[in-house]
């Protein structure tokens, strides 16, 4: 697969690229002289029993010397470098399934192998972020057919590890989005573990949304789990929450959302592949999922929520999944917080029995719950909104999410950001329309998710009474900065909540 190879030693940048695999040379060393390498060739770099495939950069200055190769702080964990040892450089063949890539660029149509070849070859690190933004691209909006679907999510399960429970039945959920602060799985897993279900549940970080489920988890506990303690903490408590991608399962799909991230996209076809892959990969055989219908949600109209649901319950089917769907409201953000710790502090009110927490949260994931329940044992769960309530009163969720917590490393309290701007209403009216498009984007501009605080406080549902001077919502971030960038998007707005 590689041809002639180069031997240098390793110097330590100190470089940041995120996850991406960087690998730089200087100018005129001699790599780069004898074998052609120019910036942005894609080579393999073999240290001892270890190779990555990285990307080319190339230096002008003095940083490096002719005969040293420097690499970014993600390749170099990944090789295990250290300093001085030394490294082969060698050319890449051509990665054969970029062909298949250009093919669906052109509007074609793939099957299983052309997919199983593309998944296969990103998991082993062949494409570059380039690539991988080539193949998201080439799959968003309406581009993959129920066939394509249905392959992309078989492709995406066999290239990673599958886990089995012993013929038991295994409940999960999944809320399609578009909404700030729908969080509802911390209070869904933790009723239906503590009436006795089994939910290996693992979760995404944010795409396009100021949080993901494993942003908010990871302001309590510890996500990133490795697949025997994730195993260990559900055969223990019944359940986790962890984050899919620390564990091998579809792993791919966590390269596919890092990238869907950089460029805000959020395909339908892809999402999914994405969702279902993760869940048979985890062992799950009944599914809820839940597709919100709003104008600024993902989802904007009933016949595409239709399409949605037919599209999850075939793909589902194909690959071993019982699907039942939820159509919700999707016209505004549900709770208050909007942001990981903020939208964490609504769910610990919820589980705690807070008069004080946000009765559309709490309702939202006793309904999911209760489907769920209804799900996992029909002949003991005939109403199971009402057992899902139940146990929420009773306390067993809040035990049973302290236990979920402290079994996956800890529990600890959700933190407060440093600074905060209120956004005060400049009229008097009924709050009409909240577009959650743009209250999301002010979180995210805020600095949410990654800073865990950082995020919106928010205080206008649809209907509400307002005064001039009344609080709208208020902005959370750690540094001034953020707080201001986000201040200068709102100044120009004028329909991110109206009022008449």
């Amino acid at each position: 697969m590689y041809e002639t190879s180069n031997t240098l030693r390793l110097k330590n940048l100190g470089i940041d690229t995120n996850q991406e695999y960087v690998v730089f040379l200087k100018r005129d060393c001699p790599a780069c002289k004898s074998e052609g390498f120019v910036a942005l060739h894609r080579v393999a770099v073999t240290s001892g029993d270890k190779q990555i495939i990285a990307s080319l950069n190339i230096i002008e200055t003095e940083i490096l010397q002719s005969g040293q190769v420097g690499l970014s702080e993600s390749a170099w964990k990944a090789i295990d470098a250290k300093e001085g040892n030394e490294v082969r450089l060698s050319h890449l063949q051509p990665v054969q399934s970029m062909h298949d890539v250009r093919s669906k660029l052109y509007e074609n149509r793939l099957n299983e192998q052309s997919f199983d070849r593309i998944i296969g070859d990103i998991k082993d690190e062949k494409y570059s972020n380039i690539e991988i933004a080539a193949f998201v691209t080439a799959c968003a909006g309406d581009r993959l057919n129920l066939e394509e679907i249905k392959s992309l999510t078989k492709s995406m399960i066999r290239t990673g590890s599958v886990l089995h429970w012993n013929g038991r039945r295994i409940v999960d959920k999944h809320c399609v989005g578009g909404l700030p602060g729908n969080r509802t799985t911390p209070i869904v897993v933790s009723i239906v573990a503590a009436a006795g279900g089994i939910v290996p549940k693992t979760s995404s970080r944010a795409i396009t949304s100021p949080a993901g489920t494993a942003d908010t988890m990871e302001v309590v506990t510890e996500v990133n789990l490795s697949l025997s303690k994730m195993k260990a903490v559900v055969e223990q408590e019944g359940a986790c929450i962890v984050w899919g991608g620390s564990i091998g399962l579809s792993p791919v799909d966590d390269i596919l959302i890092r990238v869907e991230r950089a460029l805000e996209i959020d395909s339908v076809g892809q999402m999914i592949a994405s969702v279902l892959s993760k869940k048979a990969a985890a062992g799950s055989t009944h599914v809820v999922i839940d597709i919100p219908i709003g104008k600024t949600a993902k989802v904007r109209t009933e016949e595409d929520a239709e399409k949605l649901k037919y599209y999850f319950t075939v793909v589902g089917r194909s690959v071993g999944l019982k699907i039942k769907t939820i159509i919700s409201d999707g016209s505004q953000p549900v709770g208050r917080g909007i942001g990981p710790s903020l939208e964490m502090k609504d769910c610990i009110q919820v589980l705690k029995n807070d008069p004080d927490a946000p009765q559309d949260l709490r309702q939202r994931a006793l309904t999911v719950a209760g489907a769920m329940l209804e799900f996992d044992d029909p002949d003991i769960f005939k109403n199971g909104a009402t057992a899902a309530e139940e146990i929420l009163r009773s306390g067993k969720a809040w035990e049973k999410f302290v236990r979920i917590c402290e079994a996956q490393g800890t529990f600890r309290e959700p933190g407060s950001a440093k600074f905060k701007l209120d956004i005060r209403s400049t009229r008097s009216g009924i709050v009409k329309e909240v577009d959650n498009r743009k209250i999301a984007k002010v979180a995210r501009l805020a600095g949410a998710p990654n800073s865990n605080s950082a995020g919106v406080y928010f205080l206008s549902p649809c209907g509400k009474r307002v005064e001039a001077g009344d609080i709208l919502y208020t902005i959370h971030s750690e540094s001034e900065g953020e707080l201001e960038y986000a201040y200068e998007y709102v100044r120009s707005q004028t329909e991110i909540i109206q009022i008449l």
